[in-house]
């Protein structure tokens, strides 16, 4: 078959391929590999069906560019049969062009009224939980073949109450175990989360309800004002299973600003300079203090990289520290929000909740808080002030 020629697939691949209905959802707990084999499907059907319109929509393009359109440029790169078949690739309007007249296009819509521009064969709404249902109305009636969705079921949304159960709507749910491709750390890191709310939902794709989050009340913006003051920057390392995140801090007219500005697998200490050059990064860098070779070495190369101040309860600490503030976080802050909407105080086992967080999904809330730890708290304790 064609696609064994082209891609490696799982079992998510051919659940997606072999379903027949109008409207397939995908329901999955973390890396089950859910939009990367609805990507490969949607090349498939580029390839096999000329002339055909594929659009892909995020709700915004931050989200898509480290979700499904990421995925996207990793699939073709690593087939060299597959790029026979494309044409071209427009990477500033995000449109993969094929030799027989098909294009997968990626998109974002800012309300309904938007959404009603284009037609299009088929759909794949990436994330759907953070989409709005009537853009996905005005989507779904102006495709004419079939629609993908895909999301991590923290909680119920438009797509349990309105599209599960209907005669025409296939439900996919998968996990970890179904991505043969994944490392086995993470697989064995996955298994074991304590939490059973955020075990159910990521480890086994099952719709949660997630109880006691931490900041459940920060307000998203469009980017860093010109007028906002640097307060630091926060780096907590990783490697194989686990990113390295950056994220710097800013002061507002009192109220609190992130910008998410590094979440990458695979950085060697050189790497996170070359980064830090790119970003051109100026100001106090507050690192993980349990790397103190990292730090010693990034100081090597010029970075003014102290280590975050760690002691007894620091962790609700900081936390605390930062909910005093109203807390504005930018919209291509994607990890750092999908952190924010799953970091929760621990239960125990009957149900009652804990005054510790989950140690799960908290490689930019760990960034952010070293910046507490070290600079906010002193802001806080009257050391220095926001003017």
């Amino acid at each position: 078959m064609l696609q064994d020629k082209i891609f490696d697939t799982t079992d998510v691949f051919q659940a997606n391929r072999d379903a027949n209905s109008d409207i397939v959802v995908n329901q999955g707990g973390t890396s089950s590999g859910k939009t990367y084999a609805i990507m490969q499907n949607l090349f498939l059907h580029a390839i096999e069906e000329p002339n055909q319109v594929i659009t892909t929509v995020g709700q915004d393009i931050p989200n898509l560019k480290v979700g499904a359109l990421r995925d996207a440029e990793n699939i073709v790169d690593a087939s060299d049969l597959l790029q026979q078949y494309i044409s071209s690739y427009n990477k500033t309007d995000r449109i993969f062009h094929f030799f027989n007249g098909s294009v997968i296009e990626f998109k974002s819509y800012d309300d309904w009224q938007d959404a009603k521009s284009g037609k299009r064969d088929y759909l794949f709404m990436n994330e759907a939980n953070g989409i709005p249902k009537p853009i996905w109305d005005e989507l779904y009636f102006r495709t004419k073949k079939k629609s993908y969705l895909d999301y991590n079921p923290n909680t119920e949304f438009w797509v349990h109450s309105d599209l599960i159960g209907k005669d025409n709507v296939q439900l996919i749910i998968s996990d970890h175990r179904h991505n043969t491709f994944l490392d086995q750390k993470i697989h064995d890191k996955i298994e074991a989360i304590e939490d059973p709310e955020l075990w159910k939902v990521y480890a086994r794709g099952l719709t949660g309800k997630l109880e006691g989050v931490i900041f459940r009340d920060y307000n998203v913006i469009s980017n860093v004002s010109i007028d906002a003051k640097l307060i630091g920057y926060g780096l907590d390392f990783g490697f194989t299973n686990d990113p390295t995140a950056l994220v710097a801090m800013y002061n507002q007219n009192g109220e609190i600003v992130l910008d998410e500005l590094i979440y990458e697998r695979r950085l060697l200490n050189i790497d996170i300079s070359n980064r830090l050059k790119e970003l051109n990064i100026g100001g106090t860098i507050i690192a993980d203090s349990a790397e103190p070779k990292s730090i010693a070495e990034l100081q090597s190369y010029g970075w003014m990289v102290e280590p975050a101040k760690k002691g007894q309860d620091s962790i609700r600490q900081s936390i605390n520290t930062l909910k005093r503030y109203k807390i504005n976080v930018t919209q291509s802050s994607h990890n750092l929000r999908k952190e924010l909407n799953n970091f929760k105080w621990k239960q125990n086992k009957d149900g009652k909740l804990e005054n510790v967080p989950v140690d799960f999904l908290n490689h930019a809330i760990d960034a952010t808080r070293y910046v507490c730890l070290n600079l906010l708290d002193n802001v806080s304790q009257g050391k220095y002030s926001f003017i």
